[in-house]
C-alpha cells in the first residue's frame, strides 16, 4: 500500500483546520447575534414617536427618528437620583465582595483537598437554596441593625460574598497556582495576607475583572431586594425606578424602551473595559521577601 503524499498531508491539515476554524466562527457570530439583536431592537424602539405601540416585526430604524423619548424619561420619574443611588449600592457592594470572595477561594484553596471538596459540596447546597427562602429573615435582621431604607441594607450580601459561587471561582483559580509557590512563599517568611496580596492577587487578575463585572451587574439589575429593603421612593434604585416608570406610563412602549437603553448601556460600557482581562493567563510570580506582614 503507497505511502500518502507529506504534502497532501499537511494540505488535508491545514483544511481541516481551516474549516474548524470557520465553525468557531459561525458559531461566534451566531451566539454573538443572539445577545445583540434583543439590544438593537430595544434602542431602535426607543427612537420611535412617544405613545406608538410595539411594531409587529423587525423595526431597525424608525421614520422618523425621536429622541426626545430620553430626555422624557428624565422628567417621567428621577432616574438621575436612581442612578446615584444604585452608583452608592454598588461602590459599597462590589470592593466587598471581591473583598470577601476572594478571601474565603483563598482560604479554601490552602485547605487539604477532602475538607476543600466538604466545604464546596455545602457551598453547592447553598447554590440551591431558593432566594425567597431568605428574605423575611434578612428583613428582621436589618430591621434590628436599622439599616431598613438605607443603601447598607442592599450591599449587606457582600459581606458574604454575594453568592457562593464567586467563592468557588477563585478557588478554582487559587488552586491553579502551584503548591510549590505557596509553599515556597511560606517558607520565606510570609504570611496568608502576604501571600494572597503578592501571589494570589497576580495570579487571579481574570477571576477579579470577572467576579467584579459579575457583582456590578447583580446589584445593577436587583430588583427584589429595593423593593423589599427600601421604602422610600427617592431612595429607589434603577431598576424599581424602571417599573416605577412603566406603572406611571405603562402604554408609552418607546418611553420604557429608553428608560431600558439607558440602565443596559452602563453594563456593555463596564462589560467593555473588563473584558481584556477575561482571558488573562494564569501568572506564576516569584514570592517575594516579606515586608512586614503578620
Amino acid at each position: 500500500m503507497s505511502k500518502q503524499n507529506p504534502s497532501t498531508q499537511v494540505r488535508g491539515r491545514a483544511r481541516r483546520s481551516l474549516i474548524q476554524l470557520l465553525m468557531w466562527y459561525a458559531v461566534a457570530v451566531l451566539l454573538t447575534a443572539l445577545f445583540v439583536l434583543p439590544m438593537v431592537s430595544m434602542f431602535a424602539g426607543s427612537l420611535r414617536q412617544p405613545g406608538l405601540p410595539p411594531p409587529r416585526g423587525i423595526e431597525w430604524l424608525p421614520n422618523p427618528l425621536t429622541w426626545s423619548n430620553y430626555p422624557l424619561t428624565f422628567q417621567t420619574v428621577e432616574l438621575g437620583r436612581y442612578a446615584l443611588n444604585t452608583l452608592v449600592v454598588e461602590a459599597l457592594a462590589v470592593p466587598v465582595t471581591l473583598l470577601v470572595a476572594s478571601w474565603a477561594g483563598f482560604a479554601l484553596a490552602q485547605l487539604p483537598s477532602t475538607l476543600a471538596r466538604r466545604i464546596i459540596a455545602g457551598a453547592l447546597l447553598l447554590l440551591l437554596l431558593p432566594e425567597t427562602a431568605l428574605w423575611v429573615s434578612r428583613f428582621i435582621l436589618y430591621k434590628l441593625a436599622g439599616v431598613i431604607d438605607t443603601p447598607v441594607a442592599l450591599a449587606a450580601p457582600s459581606l458574604l460574598g454575594t453568592t457562593p459561587l464567586y467563592m468557588l471561582v477563585f478557588y478554582w483559580t487559587f488552586r491553579r497556582v502551584p503548591k510549590e509557590t505557596w509553599e515556597a512563599a511560606q517558607l520565606d517568611g510570609a504570611g496568608a495576607f502576604r501571600c494572597w496580596w503578592s501571589l494570589g492577587i497576580p495570579a487571579a487578575r481574570a477571576a477579579f475583572a470577572a467576579i467584579g463585572v459579575l457583582a456590578f451587574v447583580y446589584y445593577w439589575r436587583e430588583f427584589n431586594e429595593p423593593l423589599l429593603y427600601i421604602q422610600s421612593i427617592k431612595k429607589y434604585t434603577l431598576s424599581v425606578g424602571l417599573a416605577y416608570l412603566e406603572q406611571l406610563d405603562p402604554t408609552n412602549w418607546p418611553l420604557l424602551m429608553a428608560g431600558s437603553v439607558l440602565i443596559t448601556a452602563p453594563l456593555l460600557v463596564v462589560f467593555l473595559v473588563a473584558q481584556p482581562f477575561f482571558l488573562e493567563p494564569l501568572d506564576r510570580p516569584r514570592p517575594t521577601s516579606p515586608g512586614g506582614d503578620s
